[in-house]
């Protein structure tokens, strides 16, 4: 059943919208006080993430707070590489940590797909409850992260400044990579299916490490194997159509590219210009973004105006096809006033557009 507030999904679908719908990239996090207090309360990142009612708490937050037209699953794209028995833990000041980084053909040849049902559950639990609570008010944006950005961390073993590991293993063992990234994707399409079948009602691919790689590295490293999720995804559910988004973080350059690999939506960060991006892919899929996160530690008037700059970017709108969103995650520190400003502006000036 369509949510009573559905203009995100005909957004996507470039379907005639009354205004630009909006959502934002880590829109449940740690600007929010109550997510603080209810972070508090779990005892630790995992523990939350793994409780389906306390992730369906957090989800809502944002929802209840702002006028948003999404809501996106809280969880973390390494659910997938920790259902592999990789050993995920998030230490303070450090990040994510891998007990058991895959660096040898040992370790790739003891990756399997994980049984879902099995080792992620508690996602799919939440997905499902979180639908239920949500009360068909907007739609549940259900997510993952791309087989080549989930490879960074399983090499890395963590988070890389210079992703030096998992480049040395591109670069000499390319074989090795390309199972580790066949594995990724045939995880991601059982675990997003799964997303889908308990309730999410659109999907984003965070290909966030994919702007670090050389064009041809990336077309054969990231968006190949993004190409293969997509492919094996259910294309509807229950009689709807089911969207999906591909943010690739530094990917404008190749905005053709990924908008030809059968996504409906692509992501932008905020380096690329909106009407130059529908000019190069002539309205093939809907586009998402752009405001640099920073704006929204401006004076409220300098967040407005720099809204409106990124709706008139994109243009005149005869369907849908625009979804405002930041160009990359909210920032930890954000005031949760500017926030509402950005929502505020978003709707209330977007409304011309669309007539």
């Amino acid at each position: 059943m369509r949510p009573d507030n559905d203009t995100f999904l005909k957004a996507l679908l470039r379907q005639k919208c009354d205004f630009t719908p909006v959502w934002l990239m880590r829109q449940a996090g740690r600007y929010l006080p109550e997510y603080n207090a209810t972070r508090a309360q779990a005892g630790s990142f995992m523990k939350l993430a793994q409780s389906p009612e306390l992730a369906c708490e957090v989800t809502l937050q944002p929802v209840e707070r702002f006028n948003l037209d999404a809501a996106i699953l809280f969880s973390d794209i390494l659910t997938v590489p920790d259902a592999m028995g990789l050993g995920l833990s998030f230490v303070a000041g450090e990040g994510p940590k891998f007990a058991q980084p895959v660096r040898h053909e040992e370790d790739v040849k003891l990756l399997r797909v994980p049984d879902i049902q099995k080792t992620l559950r508690y996602v799919t639990d939440a997905v499902s409850t979180i639908r239920k609570a949500l009360n068909n008010r907007v739609p549940l944006i259900g997510f993952s992260g791309s087989p080549f950005t989930l490879a960074c961390y399983m090499v890395e073993g963590g988070s890389s400044k210079d992703y030096r590991t998992i480049k040395t293993m591109m670069y000499t063992r390319p074989d090795l990579l390309h199972q580790i990234l066949d594995i990724n994707a045939r995880s991601v399409t059982a675990y997003l299916n799964a997303q889908i079948e308990s309730g999410a009602q659109a999907v984003q691919i965070f290909d966030t490490w994919g702007g670090t790689l050389s064009e041809p590295a990336f077309k054969e490293f990231s968006l190949a194997y993004i190409q293969k999720i997509i492919a094996g995804l259910h294309k509807t559910y229950d009689n709807e159509t089911v969207p999906v988004i591909v943010f690739t973080k530094g990917g404008g350059q190749w905005l053709q590219a990924i908008a030809s690999c059968g996504a409906d939506a692509v992501g932008l960060d905020w380096t690329t210009n909106l009407s130059e991006a529908r000019a190069k892919i002539q309205d093939k899929v809907a586009l998402q973004g752009n405001l640099d996160p920073m704006v929204l530690f401006g004076s409220e008037e300098k967040i407005r105006q720099e809204v409106r700059r990124v709706i008139d970017d994109f243009g005149v709108v005869g369907n849908g096809g625009h979804v405002f969103n930041l160009g990359h995650g909210i920032n930890q520190f954000t005031p949760p006033e500017a926030v509402a400003v950005l929502v505020d502006e978003v709707h209330r000036y977007s409304t011309s557009f669309h007539r």
